[in-house]
């Protein structure tokens, strides 16, 4: 049977299970950090609506690729680019007919302090500033297309000496968020809230500075049967779901 048949089947089959008090199944599911917000909501929704329960691990998707090779125990996994969800069915770690894009992120130029990021970038030429904050771009895609933005505005090598790396982009946050950075490089998600940046200042980084930032979800081989996995994957792609994620500046 085809897999998105068989996901089909599992989400209608978990609903009947709930409505009828059926014991619940637990997901462990590895969550690229731009997403915890987001998939913190969805998951609570997911255990209602299901029965079966989501347990939610936030960090690099480079670091959960690794842990994913050396025997971590995940069942799916929501990674922040296209990449690495696929090197993993290629290696025989998850099912590739599984993959699909659940969001595509934006990145911005963000500080705490209102008024710092000017709405075209400015900043990062004119603004005396000590520290600038990524994520690591070699285990983070947001970093990894901070690091293309800034090269394709001629602005790597009169910054590089400036920057502070985090490990994931959530720590990437905290560094400005805290004041250890003026600015940084973090998630669309982060910062807005009701269709807004909640505090601070930023700037949209133009999609054209950088690759697209395709967040795919993927099973991973060893839960391939297992229902609350498959339920789970055919639940980020409902309108209820899909609701809670444009809500955080993604697009789908």
């Amino acid at each position: 049977m085809p897999l998105a048949r068989q996901l089909t089947i599992a989400l209608a089959a978990s609903l009947a299970f709930a409505a009828a008090g059926a014991r619940a199944d637990v997901v462990l599911v590895a969550v690229a950090a731009n997403f915890s917000a987001p998939m913190r909501l969805i998951a609570a929704e997911f255990e209602k609506a299901s029965g079966h329960k989501a347990q939610l691990a936030f960090g690099a998707t480079g670091a959960f690729y690794a842990q994913i090779r050396n025997g971590a125990p995940f069942q799916a996994f929501l990674s922040a680019d296209d990449e690495t969800p696929a090197k993993l069915a290629q290696e025989g770690l998850a099912e590739a007919s599984s993959r699909f894009t659940y969001a595509i992120g934006s990145l911005v130029l963000w500080s705490a302090k209102p008024g710092f990021v000017d709405s075209r970038g400015e900043v990062l030429r004119t603004a005396p500033f000590a520290k600038l904050a990524l994520a690591n771009p070699k285990t983070a895609p947001y970093g990894r297309a901070a690091i293309e933005a800034l090269t394709r505005l001629g602005l790597l090598n009169s910054l590089e000496s400036k920057f502070v790396q985090g490990e994931n982009i959530a720590q990437t946050f905290q560094f400005v968020m805290t004041g250890n950075a003026e600015l940084g490089f973090v998630a669309l998600s982060q910062v807005m809230k009701d269709g807004v940046v909640a505090e601070g200042s930023a700037w949209l980084v133009p999609g054209e500075l950088h690759e697209p930032i395709r967040q795919e979800a993927v099973l991973l081989t060893a839960a391939r049967n297992n229902a609350a996995a498959l339920a789970l994957l055919q639940y980020l792609k409902s309108d209820k779901a899909r609701a809670v994620i444009r809500a955080f500046g993604y697009r789908h």
